[in-house]
C-alpha cells in the first residue's frame, strides 16, 4: 500500500523528471492539494507561484492532478475533464480493465451465482451489443473462473463517447523498490 507522503514523493520525483526535457525557463513546480480515493491518491500540482497565490495567470495549462494507485505505486494523468465526471470508473475500465472492481464484472458475478451462466450471458450481449456470441462466452467463461477477461473483450463493453470520456494516461509503471 502507497502511503499519502510516498505518494507525493514519487510525484515530486516525476516532476522532476519530466521538466529536465523542459525547452525554455523551467518554473518552480509545487504540489498543492492531496486527496485520498479508494484507488489511490490523487496528487494536485503546478508552478511554485500558483500553489501559494492561486492567481490563474500563474496556472500551468494540463498541469494535473495524477493518480497514484495505491496498490502498485504506478502514476497516471487524469484530465481535467474527466474530473467532471465519474474518473475513478474510467481508471478502473481503462487501466485496471476487467478487474474483479469493473462493476460490469462484480454484476456478471451475482448474476452467475443466483441464475448461472446462460443468464449472465444474456445480461453481457445487452450491455456489451458489440460483443459476437464466442466473446461473450469467452468473457463469461473468465470471470466465472476468476480471471481476468481479454483486454481486447474488455474494452468493447465500454460505452465510449470521445467527449466525455478522456483517456487517463499511464506515466509510469508500478513501484519496485518502496
Amino acid at each position: 500500500m502507497i502511503s499519502k507522503e510516498c505518494a507525493v514523493g514519487l510525484v515530486e520525483s516525476l516532476l522532476a523528471r519530466e521538466w529536465l526535457t523542459w525547452a525554455g525557463p523551467v518554473p518552480e513546480l509545487a504540489v498543492y492539494r492531496v486527496e485520498e480515493h479508494a484507488i489511490g491518491w490523487l496528487v494536485f500540482w503546478n508552478s511554485a507561484e500558483y500553489a501559494r497565490t492561486r492567481d490563474l495567470r500563474d496556472n500551468l495549462v494540463g498541469s494535473g492532478p495524477y493518480l497514484v494507485d495505491r496498490h502498485d505505486g504506478s502514476i497516471h494523468h487524469v484530465p481535467a475533464t474527466a474530473m467532471a465526471g465519474d474518473w475513478e470508473l474510467l481508471y478502473l475500465r481503462q487501466v485496471r480493465g476487467g478487474t474483479a472492481s469493473d462493476p460490469l464484472v462484480i454484476a456478471l458475478q451475482k448474476i452467475l451465482r443466483s441464475s448461472g451462466t446462460t443468464a449472465a450471458m444474456h445480461y453481457l450481449r445487452r450491455q456489451a451489443p458489440l460483443l459476437g456470441l464466442q466473446d461473450v462466452k469467452v468473457f463469461v467463461s473468465a470471470v466465472s473462473g476468476g480471471v481476468r477477461p481479454p483486454d481486447e473483450l474488455v474494452s468493447l463493453t465500454w460505452k465510449r463517447d470521445a467527449c466525455s470520456r478522456p483517456d487517463i494516461e499511464t506515466l509510469t509503471g508500478p513501484v519496485t523498490d518502496q
